[in-house]
This record gives structure tokens, C-alpha cells and sequence, in this order.
């Protein structure tokens, strides 16, 4: 709670004008019952009917006023918890995307997004809920009970037994429920999890013939958060019926008592059913403190989940030039002796999860404008060089360096506006293909086209009706592997970045587009400094530098011809895929 009480700090006056409007309507809620006493036990008997039709206009507009009221201190309830949520979304969406590569790993793709969605609703339902009900319960509850007891001590007793009973059980079930609550969060995590694998992947599932495999697999973890849900929606849900026994017997008593009491002279008949209203209002009242309890008990969980995000440590701290490493040479990217591994786990320490080896003792040097292709099978630490090298994770051994600079030393933002980059799986977003590739820049229509064009992607831009201006749909579903790799080449050199980074990104290119490509780069990025990462040979052979990896080591780096007479691994790649070739 102290994470939704931080942020509704900000809407101190706001809150306080909501609860303030909401107190006068609980106040005049109470007189409504009291009116209607005195207009049955005083003024009914004197038989004068404008002052029977005063004290009922008197009734009618309280009530009015009370609906009013409410519906004001509603209205601001709602903006202010909107605010509040907004505001939380905004910071974990900030906090998310400065995550370190470890930090996402462990926190996880599936629980970031519940976090931010179910999450954060959870604490805005919270949010409106404290500015209304913990008004006006707690008011008619009390209140109630005062008025009561002013009216008559006797029934007044009944309620005075009954209510803190169910004070203390709706205190101990909402204190066991938050655990309860924070287990359902936790399956949700799983089934968001699922369900995006089967989405993004439902091609590969529907060619398989698995829907029914994916089905069951989905609906085991549906099962598994429902029946955490009913398990945690059964547990707080026990005082309701307590409730509402308690009430039922409590109304019996009152009429029962109350009816022995008009008789023998005691009171009189409206304070019977003044005192019915006034019970139903108290009964009301705990039973509203009994759902903010259980709204609480949710907003809690889901509070200290999205506080798990926003207190995540800045694990990737800027080194000041006195504490950042030197590089032994002066070329413009160097890895020296570079060992890392990934730590496979849930949150908590590093040292609870299991390491994953990746790179070992990796060294290289590249001078500005150089050239490395980097091969391998799938595995050896391809694409782990590149997240070194953007600093996504840090290393545990040795060094990465660009310009001269442990890499650590770089503001992220300003290390990586040296780049332009295609990764594996890269992105293409929900809007036309001008804005794909310009993606935010400050980049006119003439780079876009010398991009696209560079690209060897103007051919197909040039046959749409629309241009640049072309609708992509989300993830590029109305584009062709290779179409879509073209896009994000484009968005790659439009920048002229210092730094070109491929990672597999021809894939999906024939072998004449993609010597188009390379032709294109070699001519007129010889400043960049490219790396591409390749299945191909015929891809990386022409590169300043090749890189051969297996297992995370490095097994041969040279020229094309050098590797060719040394490194067995990459001969054998060659003559495979050249005698496929041939």
C-alpha cells in the first residue's frame, strides 16, 4: 500500500475534494431515517398537512442531495484514480524499458506485461475504491450506530454485539487472503505467458497440427490461475454470508425487541423503522469494509509486484573515466579476453540461478570502417557478442570496447546512437512503412529513399499504390519475409550509423538481392564499421574480418582465404554449402 499511497500524494487536493464530497453525501444519507422518524412519530399525529408536506419535501430533496453528491464525489473518485494509474503505467513502462538484459530475463516477458496491465488496473480499482467506500462505509457504520444508540440504547445493543465479530473475521480473512491473491497474479503470469507463445507463433502450431496439443497445454495453466482465483475469491468471500446471517437474525431481534418495546410504551413506532434503515445502513457499511478489505487485499499484491519493477536496481551503472578499462589498442571496437555467461532463473540473486556459459576468452579488433562476419551454429554466441557490444549485459571477464571507450563508460543513449541495427526477429511496428523506418528520427523523405534504395527494397515500395505511406500490420503480417527484412535494413542504414550490426538479416533474401545488398554497403557505408552475423559464407566471405564460433569459442578469425587453409570447422561450412551451391 505504500506504493498507491506514494502516488496518490501527487493528487493530494484532488483526493481530498473527492472524500470531502463524499463525506457531506454519507452525512446526509444518514438523515434520511432520521427525517422519517420524526415525520411518522411528530408530525403525522398532528394532522396538518403543510407540515407533513414540508418535512416530506425535506426528505425528497436530502435524497436528492445524496444522489448528487455521490455522483460528484464519484466522478472525481474516477479521474483521480485514473490519474493515479496513469502515472504508475507511465513510470513502469519506463522502468521496463531500461531494464538491464539480465533484469528482463529474470523478471520475464509474460509477468512484466500482466504487471502492467492486470496490475495496475488492480490498483486503480483500489485507488477509486479509497476515495468512495472508505468514506462513506465507515461513516454510515459509525454514524449509523450513533444515531442509533441516540435513538434507542437497547437495539443499539444488538449491533453492538454483532458488528466487531464480523470486524475481526473480515481483519483476519483479508490479512490471509494478499498471499492468496499474490499466487493468482503469479498463474496469470503463466497464462499470458502461453497465450502469447501460441499467438505469435500460431503459424507453426496450426502447421504442426498442434491446436489441440496448445490447447490443453493453455488450458492447464487457465485452470491452474482459476482455481488459485476461487481458492483466494472463496477464502474472502467467508464473511459475506456471515454477513448477511448476522443481518437477518439482527432485524429479527430489532422487530421482535422493537415490538415489545412500542407496546409497553417505550418508544415509539417510526423509531422501529428508522431503526430498520439505520441497521441496513451499518450492515451495509460492514459489508463495504469487508470489499474494501478484499479490494486492498488485491491492490496489495499487484502493488508490490509492479514495486518489485520500479525498485529494481540500476545494475548498469556509467563507470566515471578513472574506474573504466583501457584498451590495449586503438581500434575503434575491441573485445579483449571477453567471458560471459547468462544466468538462467527467477528473480532474486544471481547466485540462486544457474549459469549458463556462452562466451569464452573472445578477442577481437577492428579498425573504423572495417568489416567482420561472424558464423557459427546456432548457439555458439552469435548474437551474445552484439548484446555485449550494445551493452545490453555486461561481462564478467575482460573487455568491450568502441571508439577507445570501455563500452561501460557510454551514457546507453549515447552509446547506442552509434548503431544501426537488424536483429534477429526484429520488429516491424503498426504503421506505414515511412515511419517504420524513420522511427522517430529526424530524417527526411531524401534519407528514407536512399535507405530504401540501398536496401534494394525500392523495387517493391515503387509497386505499392501507397508508397512509403503503406499500412504495415502488426509484426509485418501483410509483408513477406524478405519484404520485411528489406523494411528493417532500411530502418538500419538510414541513420548512417557509425556502427552496422546484421544479425541474420538475409535470411530470407535469395542469393541476388542479397549480393545487391552487400554490394550496396561495402560501396556506400565504407565509413560504417559493419558486423554481420551470417548462416551463409557467401555472405560474410568478402569481410575484412571473419569470426568462427563453436561452443562460445573461437575457433578461427581471418580472412576468407586464411580460414580456408586453417580452420577446418569453416572449410567444411564452405565446401557444404558451396557444393550444395554447385
Amino acid at each position: 500500500m505504500e506504493l498507491i499511497l506514494r502516488y496518490m500524494k501527487k493528487y493530494s487536493a484532488r483526493i481530498a475534494q473527492s472524500m470531502g464530497i463524499k463525506l457531506l453525501g454519507a452525512v446526509t444519507e444518514l438523515m434520511i431515517p432520521y427525517i422519517l422518524e420524526h415525520l411518522i412519530d411528530e408530525v403525522v399525529p398532528l394532522g396538518q398537512l403543510g407540515q407533513a408536506v414540508l418535512w416530506g419535501g425535506l426528505m425528497i430533496l436530502t435524497a436528492l442531495a445524496t444522489r448528487q453528491l455521490n455522483i460528484a464525489a464519484n466522478r472525481i473518485a474516477v479521474d483521480n484514480a485514473h490519474n493515479v494509474s496513469y502515472d504508475i503505467r507511465q513510470d513502469l513502462f519506463t522502468r521496463t524499458a531500461n531494464l538491464s538484459g539480465a533484469q528482463f530475463d529474470r523478471f520475464g516477458l509474460p509477468s512484466l506485461i500482466s504487471r502492467m496491465t492486470s496490475d495496475s488496473y488492480n490498483v486503480q480499482s483500489c485507488v477509486q475504491s479509497l476515495q468512495t467506500m472508505c468514506i462513506r462505509m465507515p461513516i454510515l457504520l459509525l454514524g449509523g450506530i450513533g444515531v442509533t444508540m441516540a435513538m434507542d440504547p437497547v437495539l443499539s445493543g444488538i449491533l453492538c454485539v454483532i458488528v466487531p465479530v464480523l470486524i475481526v473475521v473480515i481483519l483476519a480473512v483479508s490479512r490471509y487472503g494478499i498471499p492468496l491473491y499474490r499466487k493468482v497474479q503469479e498463474k496469470l503470469d503463466d497464462v499470458v505467458r502461453i497465450m502469447r507463445e501460441d499467438i505469435t507463433g500460431i503459424r507453426v502450431v496450426k502447421a504442426l497440427s498442434k491446436t489441440e496439443y496448445e490447447k490443453g497445454r493453455f488450458g492447464a495453466a487457465n485452470d491452474a490461475m482459476t482455481r488459485a482465483d476461487i481458492k483466494a475469491s472463496v477464502i474472502m468471500a467467508i464473511p459475506g454470508p456471515l454477513m448477511q446471517m448476522c443481518l437477518n437474525i439482527g432485524l429479527t431481534l430489532v422487530v421482535w425487541i422493537g415490538a415489545a418495546r412500542v407496546n409497553n410504551g417505550q418508544i415509539k413506532p417510526g423509531v422501529i423503522l428508522a431503526f430498520l434503515t439505520y441497521f441496513n445502513m451499518v450492515m451495509q457499511g460492514v459489508m463495504g469494509i469487508n470489499r474494501i478489505f478484499m479490494m486492498i487485499s488485491k491492490a496489495s499484491a499487484s502493488a508490490n509486484r509492479i514495486g518489485q519493477v520500479l525498485a529494481a536496481p540500476i545494475d548498469q551503472k556509467v563507470l566515471p573515466p578513472e574506474e573504466a578499462k583501457k584498451p590495449a589498442g586503438d581500434e575503434f571496437i575491441r573485445f579483449e579476453h571477453v567471458t560471459f555467461s547468462y544466468h538462467d532463473g527467477a528473480e532474486g540473486s544471481v547466485e540462486e540461478s544457474r549459469r549458463e556459459q556462452c562466451l569464452y576468452d573472445i578477442s577481437f579488433a577492428l579498425k573504423k570502417g572495417e568489416s567482420l562476419g561472424i558464423i557459427g551454429p546456432t548457439g555458439c554466441g552469435k548474437t551474445t557478442i552484439i548484446n555485449l557490444l550494445m551493452r545490453f549485459y555486461d561481462v564478467e571477464k575482460g573487455g568491450v570496447f568502441v571508439d577507445g571507450r570501455d563500452v561501460r563508460s557510454y551514457e546507453k543513449d549515447e552509446l547506442r546512437r552509434k548503431f544501426g541495427v537488424v536483429f534477429q526477429n526484429d520488429m516491424v511496428f503498426y504503421n506505414t512503412l515511412r515511419e517504420n523506418i524513420r522511427f522517430g528520427r529526424a530524417l527526411n523523405d531524401a534519407d528514407l529513399m536512399r535507405a530504401v534504395e540501398d536496401a534494394v527494397a525500392a523495387e517493391y515500395v515503387d509497386s505499392l499504390e501507397e508508397g512509403l505511406d503503406y499500412q504495415a500490420d502488426i509484426k509485418g503480417g501483410n509483408l513477406s519475409g524478405g519484404q520485411k527484412q528489406r523494411l528493417l535494413i532500411s530502418r538500419a542504414l538510414a541513420g548512417h550509423p557509425e556502427i552496422l550490426v546484421l544479425d541474420d538479416s538475409s535470411s530470407a533474401l535469395d542469393y541476388k538481392t542479397d549480393a545487391a545488398l552487400r554490394k550496396a554497403i561495402f560501396e556506400r557505408y565504407q565509413d560504417s564499421t559493419t558486423i554481420m552475423i551470417a548462416q551463409r559464407v557467401s555472405s560474410i566471405q568478402n569481410m575484412t574480418h571473419i569470426l568462427v564460433l563453436e561452443s562460445g569459442r573461437c575457433i578461427g578469425y581471418g580472412t576468407h582465404q586464411e580460414l580456408l587453409e586453417s580452420c577446418p570447422a569453416y572449410r567444411e561450412i564452405y565446401q557444404a554449402q558451396m557444393g550444395a551451391l554447385a
